[in-house]
């Protein structure tokens, strides 16, 4: 008998809540295979095995917090000696989507693989550094058939609220989570009978007899000397059955498999981990170690302290009675993300006007031509198409900055933000491809984001890719402000209501209508004298709209 015991986490980390058992009583347990799924309060990892046999004993369930030296499990080495009269074949079970080897006698009859079988809807990746959501609504129950692109979740994460699309076809047979858990990106949400797509199935009766997996009817486990890599059906990977592994390309970093899992899952490149071992090699603690200091780099600088000594609040309630209300995930990360720009982007703000009186009479003039379109043009449409143009004749403005490698990242292509006032707080879509579209489809784009960051049915592909904001309180009031630029973009435009005003023009006052404008930039890579022509070239734009158009 062998013990596995949970081995060490990281400096000054003594214990771990368990997430997910990956193994059960009964299994053949290898090394370097994933055993649990532990949350620290660094990370979320999955920690593989160092023993190898048959799992006797399993002391810990799901939930339980676990110390380190702590026993898990309890595994029987297995010796088989091998029998010269047992054929090897192989199998790719659907249920668990792992590629085992089986072995029968000579006289058994190949089974055809069916087509369907259990699967696990896990919770998707969401984008960038986001690991977890909470749950607002479980769009499914068992019993229920669903497709695939059917919404089966409801979540609501740092960036914004969305709606989750089923990978899978078939009927739920279980759901693991509900309304207000949090749920871990990779966790597993519903367990479904799948059902194939239609062009899978007719596939196939068309698969040559060589390459259907047979089947074990007595299926025996085999020592690992004797197990190979079973030979992969081609349509069951293309309908997903299968999970492969990445291809290992020429001079990547020397590292096991295992390792390179626990890279992908901490979301962390191979390739720029430093290897501890001979030759470089890199080892699962080097991982963790890698990762350590890049939470700590990031908690150095989080949003609400960089940098900043905090003070405690005062007891408010010894003046009067108060209410306290969590934050919802947006306003949060929000918060966190606005006090990281402004503490770490050194802010200009240059304020301008511009006389819009002509442009009006343009945009009245389309209202026509808009309705037909089926939208309604605003100040922010033109804005978006000039801003477009402004950013070609100034690249700075469309770029990013690379501190670590004092580095400049120049965009060439443009994708502008548009902040969106919701109820859940303030979320910036951002309108792919910008220099591609007319004002017409400009316009029906922003509206068409808005209205779904509105009903809380915007995409996180929808949040992503800005190289630029623009900010429009106009059609709420205020004359100038200086918004925030949102990093790693380097400016963004504030736009305030109209109003007319007396202009000296030809010898008299005469009523113009007047935008107050206001230009926030990165001062690290833009410089006053560039800012203000920038913001004059739009300026003028928005006073010759006959001419800006043609």
């Amino acid at each position: 008998m062998k013990e596995f015991i949970l081995p060490e986490l990281g400096e000054n980390i003594e214990s771990a809540s368990v997430l997910n058992i990956l193994v059960k009583q009964g299994d053949y347990l290898k090394q370097e295979q994933p055993v649990l799924e532990i949350e620290t309060d660094k990370a979320t990892i999955e920690v593989p095995s160092n023993v190898e046999g048959l799992i006797k004993d399993l002391f810990i369930k799901e939930g339980d917090k676990v110390k380190v030296g702590q026993v898990i499990l309890r595994v029987e080495e297995s010796q088989v000696t091998e029998k010269p009269t047992q054929v090897e074949t192989k199998t790719v079970t659907s249920v668990e989507t792992k590629i085992e080897s089986k072995a029968e006698p000579p006289s058994a009859a190949p089974v055809k693989q069916e087509f369907g079988g259990i699967v696990e809807f896990i919770i998707p990746d969401l984008g960038e550094n986001i690991q977890s959501a909470d749950i607002l609504k479980v769009l499914v129950k068992v019993g229920d058939v669903i497709q695939k692109e059917d919404g089966v979740l409801e979540i609501e994460t740092d960036k914004a609220t969305i709606e989750v699309p089923s990978t899978v076809s078939g009927k739920v047979l279980e759901v693991f989570i509900k309304e207000g858990d949090k749920a871990k990106v990779g966790q597993v949400a519903l367990r479904v009978e799948s059902v194939l797509s239609s062009e899978v199935a007719a596939t196939h009766d068309q698969i040559p007899q060589e390459e259907i997996v047979e089947v074990s009817k007595t299926p025996i486990v085999e020592t690992p000397a004797k197990v190979e890599v079973a030979k992969v059906n081609p349509v069951l990977q293309r309908a997903g059955l299968i999970d492969t592994q990445p291809a290992i390309l020429p001079h990547s970093a020397p590292a096991a498999p295992s390792v390179r899992r626990l890279a992908r899952e901490l979301g962390v490149d191979i390739n720029g981990i430093p290897g501890s071992g001979i030759n470089g090699r890199i080892s699962l603690d080097d991982v963790k170690a890698y990762v350590k200091r890049l939470n700590e780099n990031r908690s150095s600088f989080s949003g609400s302290s960089i940098g900043i000594k905090t003070e405690s609040l005062p007891d408010f309630s010894k003046f009067g009675n108060v209410e306290r209300k969590l934050m919802s995930n947006i306003r949060s990360k929000t918060a966190d993300h606005l006090s990281f720009a402004w503490a770490t982007i050194p802010h200009v703000t240059q304020f301008d006007k511009a006389d819009i009186t002509d442009l009006e009479k343009v945009r009245k003039g389309l209202t026509s031509s808009a309705e037909k379109e089926g939208t309604k043009l605003t100040v922010t449409s033109f804005l978006l198409r000039i801003i477009s143009e402004a950013l070609t004749e100034f690249p700075q403005f469309n770029s990013s900055i690379d501190m670590e490698r004092k580095e400049i990242i120049y965009k060439n292509f443009v994708n502008i933000g548009v902040a969106v006032d919701t109820e859940n707080g303030l979320i910036v879509p951002v309108v792919k491809n910008v220099k591609d579209k007319n004002i017409f489809q400009l316009s029906k784009d922003m509206n068409e984001l808005a209205d779904k960051a509105r009903r809380r049915k915007i995409g996180l592909e929808d949040l992503q890719g800005g190289c630029f904001t623009i900010s429009n309180l106009g059609g709420i009031g205020g004359t100038y402000f200086t918004p925030i630029v949102n990093s790693p973009e380097v400016a963004i435009l504030g736009v305030s209501r109209g109003s007319f005003e007396p202009v000296y023009k030809d010898g008299q006052f005469i009523p113009r209508l007047m935008l107050p404008l206001s230009l926030s930039y990165d001062h690290r890579i833009i410089d006053g004298a560039d800012a203000i022509r920038f913001l004059r070239w739009i300026v003028e734009a928005l006073e010759n709209p006959y001419r800006f158009l043609l």
